[in-house]
């Protein structure tokens, strides 16, 4: 948290982040570009958010393409959100909103978490029903994790699993899952209250993706990148997913989930 604070605190590491806030994932060459900044300098700005958590960076070929994490923001604001009554913390919750809000243009979601386990672990907690039943609000996943295989979504033990549609896109186990994402279903009108309309029109809304980076931390830990992007320009699946709709605690929630099953074997209550 002194490290966020730390690099908040530098005018032209804020504009980096307004940058990257107003088009999530952009390469050094593309931040560069209009700024009366070297390249050196930039890249220097870049070491201290990356240093941070305030930036998450995946090399993608050749080139590195940088994302704004908003995990650290959650941080501030959930340590003082508890502690103090909503009016007072309103300011903490704002600057955690601004940080997360994407450009509807190409949204995307990006969220860099530690987690004090092993690669081994943390790709059975992505893959195995038993673990993502625990985390995952009593939904257990299944799939043989091909590359073209269905993830199926089993809502209870004695459920049928059902097919959403999505499918398997990338599996290399203990460093990168990727797979299709899950068009809106009849029971989310129902949660979040949506008209027959409404809900035709979310319909209509591209397939999404979402992908799981693993990497070794230091000796005891992983570092878990998530990244959900390829939605439709708009999109109220980007919403739900980052939490900004009432009644969706998001990846954010699930994913502070995870972390906690694995690092203390509990998870936190819904």
């Amino acid at each position: 948290m002194d490290d966020a604070f730390r690099a908040l605190a530098d005018p032209s590491r804020r504009r980096l982040l307004d940058r990257l806030n107003d088009r999530n994932g952009q390469t050094l060459r593309e931040l560069c570009d209009g700024l009366a900044t070297s390249r050196q300098a930039v890249s220097k700005h870049l070491a201290v958010l990356e240093a941070a958590h305030l930036v998450t960076s995946i090399r993608r070929g050749r080139e590195k393409v940088h994302y704004l994490n908003a995990a650290p923001i959650n941080a501030i604001a959930d340590r003082w959100l508890s502690r103090y009554d909503r009016e007072r913390a309103a300011a903490l919750a704002d600057l955690s909103t601004a940080l997360e809000r994407q450009s509807m243009e190409s949204p995307a979601f990006v969220y860099t978490t530690c987690v004090r386990t092993t690669p081994q672990r943390l790709w059975a907690a992505l893959t195995e029903p038993a673990f993502t039943r625990r985390y995952w609000g009593g939904v257990a996943l299944a799939s043989d994790w091909q590359v073209g295989s269905p993830v199926l979504w089993q809502d209870t033990p004695d459920g049928e699993p059902r097919d959403l549609g999505q499918r398997v896109l990338v599996a290399e186990p203990y460093r990168r899952l990727s797979y299709s994402w899950h068009g809106f279903q009849p029971e989310h009108a129902e949660h979040f209250g949506w008209s027959p309309e409404q809900l035709a029109a979310r319909l209509g809304e591209r397939r999404s993706k979402v992908t799981f980076e693993i990497e070794p931390h230091g000796d005891a830990a992983v570092r878990l990148t998530v990244v959900h992007d390829d939605f439709s320009p708009d999109s109220e699946m980007h919403r739900a997913i980052s939490g900004q709709l009432d009644g969706s605690g998001g990846w954010p929630e699930l994913l502070a989930s995870l972390k906690t099953l694995l690092e203390t074997g509990e998870t936190i209550p819904a």
